[in-house]
């Protein structure tokens, strides 16, 4: 839609060293990449000072987690400030793997994000269902007691790009088809419009992600109310130019 930047992030993961990492950037610093769109990386946290020195400046650098204050004795944490401090702009929140492996719940997840916002962050919202949730028939419910969460806390939306991957076809080679994606946006806009607002509804960026690749990528951006990806692995693969590039 016009005024929706389209916004594509790159979700490294657990991956990378510097050797592959110094790769990738050259890649995407050599490559003509579309000017209408915005790109984030998220990279694993000790290598984001790295990353960050190594892309242009016109491409983002995202914390892949958060906690939800500023300092003090949390071991193994990182903080928005952080972040911040050493160059990164954007922190991916509530991911599928932080739900499900470190058992992180909506409201943890909501509490990251109004704090992230708060020291001057941007960031991208996770949701999703899991296979057993979906042929349940429980697709909607379930993403809207995760945007519930983020709703409670989160005022202002417009540093927030919300990403909606489906668990079950994350990293696993299935993806839900154009339509199926469509689907849930479309959902996820109604319930904007009834839960938050008009103007948010129609001013927020909603990302899919979910083995998105090169081949699937222009047929997943011309619909309506997708407004970019959340790429995992083929972010870090020379294809992620071409994804970026799907409504070249």
């Amino acid at each position: 839609m016009a005024g929706r930047k389209f916004c594509v992030g790159g979700n490294w993961k657990m991956n990378g060293d510097q050797k592959s990492i110094a790769e990738i950037c050259k890649t995407l610093s050599d490559a003509s990449l579309d000017a209408n769109t915005e790109v984030v990386i998220g990279c694993p946290a000790i290598y984001l000072m790295y990353a960050r020195n190594l892309l242009p400046c016109s491409i983002g650098v995202a914390g892949q987690n958060a906690y939800k204050v500023a300092k003090g004795a949390f071991t193994g944490e990182i903080s928005p400030a952080m972040l911040k401090d050493i160059g990164a702009d954007w922190v991916i929140l509530g991911h599928s793997e932080r739900r499900a492996i470190f058992n992180e719940s909506d409201d943890l997840i909501a509490e990251k994000a109004e704090h992230a916002l708060a020291e001057g962050l941007k960031v991208i919202a996770c949701i999703g269902e899991t296979l057993e949730e979906r042929e349940a028939g429980k697709t909607n419910e379930v993403v809207a007691r995760q945007m519930c969460a983020y709703a409670k806390k989160i005022k202002d939306w417009k540093n927030v790009v919300v990403a909606y991957e489906p668990v079950w076809a994350i990293g696993t080679g299935k993806t839900a088809t154009p339509d199926q994606a469509q689907e849930v946006h479309a959902f996820l806009r109604k319930w904007l419009v009834d839960n938050v607002s008009q103007a948010v509804s129609d001013s927020l960026r909603i990302q899919y992600g979910g083995s998105v690749t090169a081949a699937n990528a222009k047929e997943l951006a011309k619909k309506p109310d997708i407004d970019g990806f959340l790429v995992g692995g083929a972010s870090l693969k020379p294809e992620f130019v071409e994804i970026i590039n799907a409504r070249k």
